[in-house]
């Protein structure tokens, strides 16, 4: 039995098979100095992925899988190839990219519903181009890459790309260009597009070949061309040093940080870029990466970017062009599942990253539209959450909400021609919630807010719940924000409150990179308000958790235990 599929990188290949049916997010999912998944969601953790051909239908999650493949191929515990069942940007741009400038990459191909399911039967294969053959025993035999080679008459490119191609702006330039036209291929898209900023996700250092990425587009004379953002990091730039993090993680994000800083991107170091002013506006085409921002930027702002894999932003930052595919177009933005909730009474402010958790899991890879918020007040906060949740969950770039977000005003703007409807129930919303809440006790040690990073209204919330009280002692209570949002909260006199609440206040980073000192050896359950963390959170820190309101995570920081009961709203009938 062969099957025949498309080889986005063609190569050759042989392995054990490592087969799953859910997707899996190589950022936080998969451990990028040894290939180990540790994803406790998956059904593959615990298993290493290195030297395997690694079958899933998709990536899903954060757009730091291209950065987490692309330290797993520079340091030699990658797969030995990859195969998936629906385009997967995100891990075949680390793999291109590693390619292009580094020459390390293996095979990556896409196969269809009914090959892809043959695999899950196969304990061992050969790749050969466009081929996979199951094989007896591991075969032996070559292992190489071959990397898309566009050709310019493919495509109906601008004078400026030319010139790019042409190395009339430089190396660095030059290569951009090279590898966009490479992904327009990918994509299947003919043509290129402006695009007026772009946010960059993987400026956080997750090993010396990040470094050694960022350096080498550095030297080679890399400037960006639109104004570009930069996404949290590992430390807090300010205060790593008094927190006792180590010299070598700090000392390896201050250099990580200030390489894009020299290729002249801005230092803001927040996850959520839509909180800067200007935020990008309706229709307007941007370059983002970080799952959350693009879903935001996406689906409530209405602007239209990519799910920009990380690399590859700073590479579209460099030129400012990106293939003209996927959100860019408008039928690109209609949704294939129609998602109905039943009927709700009133809500807190868990309900929507827990919504979006468990309605990523149902559209992993489509655009869904939610019905049955109609005529409620939902507030960009509700928003952001529910976002940031979904986002981690599926592998899509957006969502539509009827009546909330501003491509939704009708069912019929943005339904598909098929679309599929599944009806949620509460029991679903329970059990997601059960899923979530992973440690059997009630005590909390240390309450985690912030992931995305808190907005100004969202510090006030925390704030007006923190006023005239006082934490336990030996609970620590710690919110992530970025620096102009902290900035605002000081001003207002919102800061002074969470400190004499005896919070404690972080920039620069974001809890998806927060480790010892900062969570200490001895938490033991850890309470958070975000799907988000709630999810990556597990491995990242070795820590149980609870998912809670923001007021059950304050009250829990005052009595050190948690109220493990289900909300209200999921109760109700």
């Amino acid at each position: 039995m062969t099957l025949q599929g498309t080889a986005l990188i063609a190569g050759q290949a042989s392995g054990e098979v490592l087969h799953a049916d859910t997707g899996l997010s190589f950022m936080g999912g998969v451990d990028a100095a040894t290939g180990r998944i540790i994803d406790v969601h998956h059904p593959l953790c615990g298993q290493s992925v290195a030297g395997k051909i690694l079958a899933i239908p998709s990536g899903r999650g954060s757009c730091s899988g291209s950065l987490v493949i692309f330290e797993l191929l520079m340091n030699g515990h990658a797969p030995a190839a990859l195969v998936f069942r629906h385009k997967e940007t995100i891990l075949t741009l680390g793999v291109l990219i590693a390619g292009e400038l580094f020459h390390r990459g293996i095979p990556v191909l896409q196969l269809d519903e009914a090959g892809f399911a043959a695999l899950s039967n196969v304990r061992f294969a050969r790749i050969e181009g466009d081929a996979i053959q199951p094989t007896e025993t591991l075969a032996a035999g070559p292992q190489s890459f071959v990397l898309p080679e566009p050709d310019p008459a493919d495509f109906t490119l601008a004078e400026i790309d030319r010139r790019f191609l042409a190395g009339e702006f430089g190396e660095a330039a030059r290569i951009a260009a090279r590898i966009v036209l490479q992904t327009a291929q990918i994509e299947g898209a003919t043509e290129l597009v402006d695009v007026d900023m772009a946010h960059l996700d993987g400026v956080f250092y997750k090993g010396p070949a990040g470094l050694k990425f960022a350096r080498k587009l550095c030297d080679l004379g890399a400037r960006v061309r639109v104004p570009t953002t930069m996404n949290a990091v590992c430390v807090d730039r300010r205060q790593w040093r008094a927190q006792g993090v180590s010299p070598v993680l700090g000392e390896a994000t201050d250099a990580l940080a200030d390489a894009y800083v020299e290729m002249g991107a801005k230092p803001t170091y927040t996850c959520a870029p839509y909180l800067l002013e200007p935020a990008p506006k309706a229709g307007q085409n941007i370059a983002w990466g970080e799952s959350n921002a693009v879903v935001f930027a996406n689906s409530v702002l209405g602007a239209r970017t990519l799910k920009y894999p990380d690399y590859l932003d700073i590479l579209v930052a460099i030129t400012g062009r990106a293939p003209l595919a996927d959100c860019y177009l408008e039928e690109k933005r209609r949704a294939a599942i129609r998602i109905d909730l039943p009927h709700l009474g009133e809500l807190d402010d868990l309900f929507f990253p827990l919504l979006g958790y468990h309605v990523g899991k149902i559209a992993t890879n489509a655009i869904p539209l939610i019905c049955g918020l109609e005529g409620r007040a939902v507030s960009h906060d509700n928003l952001k959450a529910f976002g940031a949740a979904f986002a981690t969950t599926s592998a899509a770039p957006m969502f539509h909400i009827f009546g909330i977000t501003p491509e939704a005003v009708t069912a019929e703007a943005v339904l598909g021609d098929e679309v599929r409807v599944v009806q949620v129930t509460l029991q679903d919303l329970a059990e997601t919630w059960e899923e979530l809440n992973i440690a059997r006790s009630p005590e909390v040690d240390m309450v985690s807010l912030g992931n995305p990073h808190f907005s100004l209204t969202e510090i006030a919330a925390l704030a007006r719940l923190c006023d005239g009280r006082r934490k336990a002692e030996g609970v620590r209570l710690v919110v992530t924000c970025g620096r102009d949002v902290h900035a605002q909260a000081q001003e207002a006199g919102l800061i002074a409150k969470v400190r004499a609440f005896g919070g404690e206040v972080l920039n620069d980073t974001c809890w998806c990179f927060i480790g010892e000192p900062v969570v200490g050896k001895s938490v033991r359950n850890i309470a958070t308000n975000s799907g988000k963390y709630a999810h990556y959170g597990p491995p990242a820190v070795g820590k149980d958790f609870h998912f809670a309101s923001l007021a059950r995570c304050v009250e829990a920081a005052c009595t050190g235990e948690i109220d493990m009961t289900l909300p209200a709203w999921c109760r109700q009938g």
